[in-house]
């Protein structure tokens, strides 16, 4: 049995999920995107390549076999993308939620079968169905739940909304010893430099107490004071709208003091070593022409 455990996003891993791209299938028309990113890159023809893909994601795993972390892999749907595996569940304290994602992509949870099975049944969690989440909107940071959502009457018109409030209150009811807070983001089905897809499109705790963000992500200029508030001005990196459109804050932690990035994030890298962190530089362009990266395709099971 996994004995799960994940409170923030920076204590030390040991055991993830990684996405693949193996058997990614041919790009999508414009009919089954997902996202404005991805419809971009399929009108200009520069939508990426399966063989770019599957060497990007090897990187990841090496970085991840460098420090002995204990990796699991979705096992291959042929024709099918399963690059993003925060999307399809993710882990809170000792227990596993099932993410109720677009119904497209439902055969993805079961390709982690062999992962879910592994939980103990009473930490096995199932959301209602009109409960819609995805993993890259929930972000721990100890003692809170952060929730990117989307709180406009026109939720269902927007592909790019995929966590809703009955997702927040049922999270809050589940987790009563949290204090769960939502942000408002600004959404687009057309224009990737206005959607933020997910919270961590444009938020990330990183290292000890430090976070980088992205002001535009956020609807309400409130909340996103308040996170500039919590963590401290000094102790945020704010990106810019061309580095949110290229992922900048979709970084990945292995512990507080080591993550992985990508290696044209140039002034983001050089903000973290600054502040002692080790930078594992990786390509993953490729992957982030469909809207995510590498914090996207991780999903941890277990940190310290």
């Amino acid at each position: 049995m996994l004995k799960l455990n994940v409170t923030n996003e920076t204590s030390r891993l040991r055991a993830v999920v990684l996405g693949r791209a193996k058997s990614n299938g041919p790009a999508p028309t414009l009919e089954e995107a997902y996202d404005p990113k991805s419809i971009q890159h399929i009108k200009a023809g520069t939508y990426p390549k399966v063989e770019d893909m599957v060497e990007e994601m090897n990187a990841v795993a090496k970085v991840l076999e460098k420090y002995d972390v204990q990796v699991f892999r979705p096992t291959i749907i042929k024709d099918y993308n399963q690059i993003f595996s925060r999307d399809i569940a993710f882990v809170i304290d000792d227990k596993m939620v099932i993410a109720n994602i677009l119904p497209d992509r439902a055969k993805e949870i079961e390709a982690i079968e062999h992962v879910w099975s592994q939980v103990p049944k009473e930490n096995r969690i199932k959301l209602p169905k009109e409960a819609h989440v995805e993993g890259g909107d929930v972000m721990l940071y100890d003692d809170y739940i952060f929730i990117g959502t989307y709180r406009g009457e026109d939720y269902p018109s927007y592909i790019t909304a995929r966590t809703n409030m009955k997702a927040v209150e049922a999270l809050t009811d589940l987790f009563p010893n949290k204090t769960v807070k939502s942000f408002n983001l600004r959404k687009s089905n057309t224009i990737p430099q206005d959607n933020a897809l997910h919270l961590d499109c444009c938020f990330q705790p990183v290292g000890k107490g430090k976070a980088i963000i992205h002001q535009n992500g956020f609807l309400e200029a409130e909340e996103y004071e308040w996170l500039v508030n919590f963590f401290g001005k000094d102790n945020v990196f704010e990106i810019t709208k061309e580095e949110m459109y290229h992922m900048n804050s979709n970084i990945f932690s292995i512990s507080e003091d080591v993550v992985i990035s990508e290696k044209n994030f140039t002034r983001l890298n050089t903000w973290l070593r600054a502040q002692g962190i080790t930078v594992e530089e990786v390509p993953y362009a490729e992957i982030a022409k469909q809207e995510g990266l590498l914090r996207c395709s991780t999903m941890p099971l277990i940190r310290d």
